[in-house]
């Protein structure tokens, strides 16, 4: 995903899965003090747990292809 960066892309794509792991987790995760979730925090974490398995399964494991 960050073929721009050189020698840089593994580091960046380590922190790159750090970042939008957090996100993910942190989104779906989260409740409010009565234990409702927010809808767009679901949203944007389920965004983020997307581009954290196609930034995974593809660049980092190597296992699938995308396009």
């Amino acid at each position: 995903m960050f073929e721009f960066a050189g020698e840089w892309e593994t580091p960046i794509n380590y922190l790159f899965l750090a970042v939008t792991g957090f996100i993910a987790w942190h989104g779906i995760s989260y409740r409010d003090k009565e234990g409702k979730t927010d809808f767009v925090r679901v949203l944007f974490g389920c965004i983020a747990a997307t581009f954290f398995f196609l930034v995974l399964f593809q660049d980092v494991l190597g296992v699938v292809q995308f396009g």
